[in-house]
């Protein structure tokens, strides 16, 4: 019998309107440079049979923009969006830094521990995106999909698909329109997920 393979493409969102910070789930547009970002990551490659994204601007446009040009189905997923910063939403590392010099330093180095206030945790955080992921698994099993997203919410795919604690997932860089390529073999509890490259393009 032959065994089913899913090809998942995640796509991080390019820049937003006002450059790098903190964003979490504030809901920023992609600004011009992101846009191009994204348009020539993908340019006119279109392997996929369905496009995922998070319902944040920054992500839902452009999965919209793909959906169109190509005639894709495409759906938006609440669990998708990033990890929310609480506090440091908003804030840039020298803003954060100049409120409190040891934060970052203390957050990277044990982000469970140190999270910033009114943070969602790593765990919380982790079980929303792997139930998203299954979900996805479950439901376009032998697709190959577009996953538009974030950077937390790639680094803890592949955190998951790689069997890395979820302290782990910011030792991971995402660059903004990175394309992260994941191929799982076989459906259910037997299927083997498998990381073909990351931070590369189409």
């Amino acid at each position: 019998m032959e065994k089913t393979t899913t090809t998942i493409d995640l796509i991080r969102h390019g820049e937003p309107v006002g450059g790098s910070k903190y964003r979490g789930q504030i809901d920023d547009q992609l600004s011009d440079k992101g846009w191009k970002q994204m348009r020539d990551a993908v340019a006119n490659h279109c392997p996929w049979q369905s496009i995922i994204s998070s319902p944040l601007s920054r992500c839902a446009a452009f999965a919209e923009e793909v959906a169109q040009r190509h005639s894709l189905p495409v759906e938006f997923d609440e669990r998708l969006m990033e990890i929310g910063f609480g506090e440091w939403e908003g804030l840039t590392k020298n803003e954060i830094t100049a409120q409190a010099p040891q934060a970052l330093q203390l957050f990277y180095a044990d982000p469970i521990t140190h999270l910033p206030p009114g943070a969602e945790t790593l765990i919380r955080f982790q079980q929303r995106i792997v139930a998203a992921w299954q979900a996805i698994l479950n439901n376009f099993a032998g697709q190959h999909l577009l996953l538009v997203g974030h950077a937390g919410v790639i680094r803890m795919v592949m955190s998951h698909v790689l069997g890395s604690p979820p302290e782990n997932m910011f030792r991971i860089i995402v660059p903004n329109a990175g394309v992260t390529r994941i191929r799982v073999d076989g459906v259910g509890e037997q299927a083997v997920e498998n990381l073909v490259f990351h931070a590369g393009c189409l």
